[in-house]
């Protein structure tokens, strides 16, 4: 299916790329979400008439996101949970919880931008995750894990 991007989207395009991809991908994601419609004249049409209304809010996002980046790069989140003697927790630390503790700072983050690329925490310690808050901005935190010994 031929698709005008209406947002740039990662290993795929950016603003106003006429791409071919799968039917699926097109009707069960991008569409919805509002980051591509069908590639017919109509379309076509519409998407020139808007591209310089689409363009400033693509740039507003960014400049957002890097505001954000800014203000995160380089944050401390203590999370707390139950460990044993040798320092393994008894569970563990997701991505939601890391959005949780965010939150609480006053930093409103989807958990689906904190990116965990070895999975959950599973022991005592600090790690360094990333935040993608934008195609490209990735801003880094520092995720403390205290656990209390019962």
């Amino acid at each position: 299916m031929q698709i005008i991007l209406l947002d740039k989207v990662v290993n795929l395009g950016g603003l106003g790329d006429v791409v071919k991809v799968k039917d699926g991908y097109a009707r069960n994601y991008l569409i919805p979400q509002g980051k591509a419609k069908r590639a017919t004249q109509a379309n076509l049409a519409e998407f020139e008439a808007r591209r310089a209304e689409l363009e400033r809010q693509q740039s507003d996002k960014l400049a957002a996101a890097q505001a954000l980046a800014a203000q995160l790069e380089g944050v401390t989140v203590e999370v707390s949970r139950k460990a044993g003697m040798d320092g393994r927790l008894f569970g563990s630390v997701t991505n939601a919880d890391v959005a949780e503790a965010l939150a609480a700072q006053g930093f409103q983050i989807e958990r689906s931008a904190i990116r965990m690329p070895e999975g959950p925490l599973k022991t005592v310690g600090e790690a360094q995750l990333e935040v993608g808050l934008h195609s490209d901005v990735i801003a880094t935190i520092t995720v403390s894990v205290v656990g209390d010994q019962q």
